[in-house]
């Protein structure tokens, strides 16, 4: 009886230490947040439309500017998925995907059935999905793409020898067909985003892209491909070099949650310094890190103008909002232009400046992004797409509400001692 009871305590002793072993590793590696390099203020001698600027940027960013794009703005849930569905519906060589959300009868079920039917008819395919933001969507369709000979991988599945990752999810939103024409942008392939936004859908936008940069964002993909399966994608199929199809200069910028690799914040914080004129934001969600706004009140010293836009009563998450508010006060002190849009989930991610540089993709303004998140963004230097997305942002202003100091200051108590709650507790993270 004693060498029983001995055993089992012994056996419960190395089971409590186990406990402790994988606690302790996902308290050390989740939520400690990971160091950011950039930590003083980014100084620049020129702006946005100097040739200087591009120089540099290509050098800080790891990413080369490419010539001969063209660039088609997507506006619409409908809009979205016909272009992609048609493009996907036209390969004959490859095609590759990935995204954070995947889920729905309406999104998901049929780009299920046209990536299954385009593996059918000999198309190699290959899709990664974040595994959490797949969590919703029925197994059957995982079961289904895979028997027809598509290539499934979800990103950072739970595993007890991975756990110390499991926090760094795949944000990405990227779709390759045949090498010759790829998407980003702010969409998951998810039902919120089907509707058109005037019927209650996620007011956001998309892009179709086409040129010689298609190849850059190509190898973005093949990046996480090889982290999440080990192998090495290669071969025409995949990698051509696209004619040029317009006159836009385009750089893919990626980040991943590694030291050295934060090059999305690192190119929006230069982008921000080279300021001249106006930076314009638009942001599913904003709560970035005090270097962050410390970057926005400089800009506003040097007499930027500066408009800030994100989703207001609508957001689908609102501890971020409210968290968010907790950093407004400088913000509105220096004169920044905050905006919340009411209508519906504004889910863009875009920044504007000098209505000549214009960053769009996966990446919002927050902590997340920035540091725990794998993202990537396109980078398009020109006056003429940069005055369009301007007419664009300049639009979902006009269907926002201002947001004023003495609104600020008077919101309700209970959303002041939320949102310092969230903003002191996971901040970091958010």
């Amino acid at each position: 009886m004693t060498f029983k009871l001995s055993l089992k305590k012994l056996i419960l002793g190395i089971l409590s230490l186990f406990l402790i072993y994988l606690i302790g590793t996902l308290l050390f590696f989740n939520a400690t947040p990971v160091e950011i390099l950039i930590t003083s203020e980014v100084e620049v001698s020129h702006g946005v439309k100097d040739d200087q600027f591009r120089i540099e940027s290509a050098q800080l960013s790891g990413r080369a500017w490419v010539g001969g794009n063209d660039i088609q703005v997507l506006t619409r849930g409908s809009e979205i998925f016909h272009a992609m569905f048609n493009d996907i519906g036209s390969a004959s060589r490859s095609i590759t995907k990935e995204t954070y959300n995947f889920y729905g009868d309406d999104v998901a079920k049929p780009m299920a059935e046209a990536l299954s039917e385009a593996a059918e008819r000999g198309v190699q395919v290959k899709f990664l999905m974040d595994f959490i933001g797949s969590a919703l969507a029925e197994n059957g369709l995982f079961d289904n793409m895979r028997d027809s000979g598509v290539e499934v991988e979800r990103w950072r599945e739970p595993a007890w020898y991975q756990i110390a990752r499991f926090n760094h999810r795949t944000h990405r939103k990227l779709l390759n067909i045949d090498g010759r024409v790829a998407y980003t942008g702010g969409a998951n392939t998810a039902d919120p985003w089907l509707p058109d936004h005037e019927d209650g859908g996620y007011k956001d936008y998309h892009f179709r892209i086409t040129g010689p940069v298609v190849s850059e964002m190509q190898g973005a993909f093949a990046e996480n491909w090889a982290s999440a399966r080990g192998e090495l994608i290669t071969g025409p199929e995949f990698f051509r070099t696209p004619s040029e199809t317009g006159n836009l200069l385009v750089q893919v910028t990626t980040s991943h949650p590694r030291e050295g690799q934060k090059r999305v914040r690192t190119m929006l914080l230069y982008a921000m310094a080279s300021a001249e004129e106006s930076i314009r934001i638009g942001s599913a969600y904003f709560f970035p890190d005090d270097k962050f706004i410390d970057a926005m009140l400089a800009a506003r010293q040097r007499g930027v103008q500066i408009q800030l836009l994100m989703p207001g009563e609508t957001i689908d998450q609102n501890y971020v909002r409210l968290a968010s508010q907790t950093l407004w006060g400088p913000l509105f002190e220096a004169g920044v232009e905050i905006y919340e849009y009411n209508n519906t989930m504004y889910h863009a991610k875009k920044m504007i400046v000098d209505d000549y540089f214009v960053t769009v993709g996966s990446t919002n303004f927050d902590n997340r992004s920035f540091r725990l998140n794998d993202e990537t963004n396109i980078n398009i230097l020109d006056e003429t797409f940069g005055e369009t997305m301007t007419s664009y942002f300049l639009d979902d202003i006009g269907a926002s509400e201002r947001i004023t100091l003495e609104e600020w200051e008077n919101r309700p108590l209970l959303h002041r001692i939320w949102g310092h709650v969230v903003a002191r507790t996971i901040g970091s993270y958010l």
